[in-house]
């Protein structure tokens, strides 16, 4: 998958795992919030995995 996508699915995937905290939280739905808080988390680790990516490429394209 290119960064851009790794960004874009990363992104998705943390306001998605935030909504599900907030219904979550709302409903009192314990099981609903971790699983928000596991999505936020991989979000995030999808958007830094984008962001290793871009920055290799620059650095191979310098060379």
């Amino acid at each position: 998958m290119s960064s851009t996508g790794d960004k874009i699915k990363g992104k998705a995937n943390e306001v998605i795992g935030k909504v599900k905290q907030s219904i979550g939280d709302a409903t009192d739905n314990d099981r609903l919030k971790d699983e928000g808080l596991q999505q936020e988390v991989k979000g995030e680790a999808q958007q830094l995995k984008g962001g290793a990516k871009d920055a290799l490429k620059k650095g191979v394209d310098k060379v």
